[in-house]
């Protein structure tokens, strides 16, 4: 199972995301829950570094895939604060539509500090 973990700062703010795990849910790839969910995490993360400028820390298992963590640094400036915001909100309606569709292989929580 894909599990997606968004924490939130005060101001409620995505600062962290990590999404973990492997769908399971076809041949390896045929797996269109993992494509689905790759694709969309991916692509947030590339929109940030092209859309709004700056590089995130990213933490990634490039070998055997399934392990993406995530976090953001508040000395970015305002817009690629918002640029940013933009795109990790998109990225969290995306796996929210992928788990309404597919909630046997993937879960979605979040957490605010």
């Amino acid at each position: 199972m894909i599990k997606a973990r968004f924490d939130r700062d005060a101001s409620g703010d995505i600062a962290h995301f990590l999404i973990t795990g492997h769908a399971d849910s076809g041949d390896f790839g045929h797996d269109i829950v993992c494509a689905a969910v790759s694709a969309v995490s991916i692509g947030a993360v590339n929109g940030i570094e092209s859309l709004a400028g700056f590089e995130p820390d990213v933490q990634a298992d490039e070998v055997n895939g399934g392990h993406l963590d995530v976090a953001f640094d508040k000395t970015v400036s305002g817009e690629q604060h918002h640029i940013a915001q933009l795109l990790l909100e998109n990225l969290l309606l995306s796996l929210q539509s992928i788990a309404e569709q597919y909630g046997d292989y993937v879960t979605i929580t979040t957490r605010n500090s």
